[in-house]
């Protein structure tokens, strides 16, 4: 029993510890705010101005560049191939070397096809011959017209068979289809080669193509000719070019445009398959609206600023367009001599009075 007592008084004496203490604290903020709140004429913290930075809005030149990542590519390609099987008896190209359209580049035995074409044109030779006897003798009505006819086509089909002889005996021969440089060959006299095998690659690099895609909402602004430039990995040289070929629908998978520019290679620089770093100008704005992008604030229907009028905060809903790494363009909803607040955004309200601090812009 004395135990339950004990708990019993302890456990009052808390309460009523805590009841003093709640009501002292009380009385120490009815106090405090008796003695520094407005009811007394001290100025409170509302009516303080906040230091803010921004900037005069100030017409200026706008270029629209995009930068896009892009591959090179040879002006031609081609992998050298047979299309006829047989034994490489000629290979007349270096590796690496230049070629001119024509150029005998491979040579496959061609001893059977040339036995044929000697058969083929014997044949030919003998029909021709019946053929004119025939005539004649038709002229004179020996013959009936139906017997000529039977000569003549003897004789013409003799004539395609040589045709496609020559035909084939001209697949033996393998020439470059246009001038460039041929790559490292994969075949060696005396092998035996089929249409399946890799002779070489011949590839045309004076001038290459850039082959790059665009977004779609930039589709409206690109011309053929328009020029480009680009860099490549290994090198602070920059090259130039210009757009000869647009695709003429969008990719559905992607939303994007290809297109190819060609850049004169004269110095073999640029090799096919290398990554460009391209940058394409789009289009050149006059006094256009530029402001830094931490002064725009997205909101749930599109973008606001924070203008300064009369020593106030007011929001101000913009349009916007393209984005640079530290500006973004205006399109509307801003004029010439506003003052845009770039810092504080977080801490602004309509109205707010305001300190600005303006930046040499």
């Amino acid at each position: 029993m004395k135990k339950r007592y004990i708990f019993y008084l302890i456990l009052a004496l808390g309460l009523a510890y805590l009841v003093y203490y709640r009501i002292t604290e009380n009385k120490k903020i009815e106090g405090g705010g008796a003695a520094g709140g407005p009811g007394k004429g001290g100025k409170g913290k509302a009516g303080a101005s906040l230091n803010v930075d921004g900037i005069v809005v100030k017409p200026s030149d706008f270029a629209s560049n995009i930068e896009i990542t892009g591959s090179i590519q040879a002006n031609e390609a081609v992998t050298l191939r047979s299309e006829v099987a047989g034994l490489v008896t000629g290979i007349y190209f270096k590796e690496g070397s230049n070629v001119s359209k024509g150029t005998t580049l491979v040579k496959i035995n061609d001893r059977d096809i040339q036995a044929q074409l000697r058969e083929a044109i014997t044949r030919q030779n003998l029909s021709a011959s019946n053929e004119n006897r025939a005539k004649q003798l038709l002229e004179k009505g020996a013959i009936s017209q139906e017997e000529y006819d039977t000569s003549l086509a003897e004789l013409q089909a003799l004539r395609s068979q040589v045709q496609l002889i020559r035909a084939q005996l001209a697949k033996t021969t393998i020439i470059a289809p246009f001038s460039g440089k041929v790559g490292l060959r994969n075949i060696s006299v005396g092998e035996y080669l089929t249409p399946n095998t890799t002779i070489a690659n011949l590839l045309s690099t004076n001038p290459v193509k850039i082959s790059f895609s665009i977004p779609e909402k930039y589709v409206s602004q690109l011309k053929t000719n328009s020029s480009i430039s680009f860099n490549i990995d290994g090198s602070n040289k920059t090259y130039t070019g210009k757009i000869f070929a647009i695709e003429p629908g969008i990719n559905e998978q992607t939303r994007t445009l290809q297109i190819k520019a060609l850049a004169p290679n004269v110095n073999n620089e640029l090799l096919p398959g290398s990554f460009a770093k391209v940058k394409l100008a789009l289009s050149a704005i006059k006094d256009a609206i530029l402001i830094p992008t931490e002064a725009v604030i997205p909101v749930l229907q599109g973008k606001v600023v924070y203008v300064s009028k009369n020593g106030k905060a007011q929001q101000v809903p913009i349009e916007t367009g393209t984005r640079t790494a530290n500006q973004i363009l205006v399109l509307s909803g801003l004029n010439v001599g506003d003052t845009v607040l770039t810092t504080g955004a977080m801490a602004l309200k309509p109205d707010a009075e305001v300190k600005v601090n303006i930046a040499k812009n």
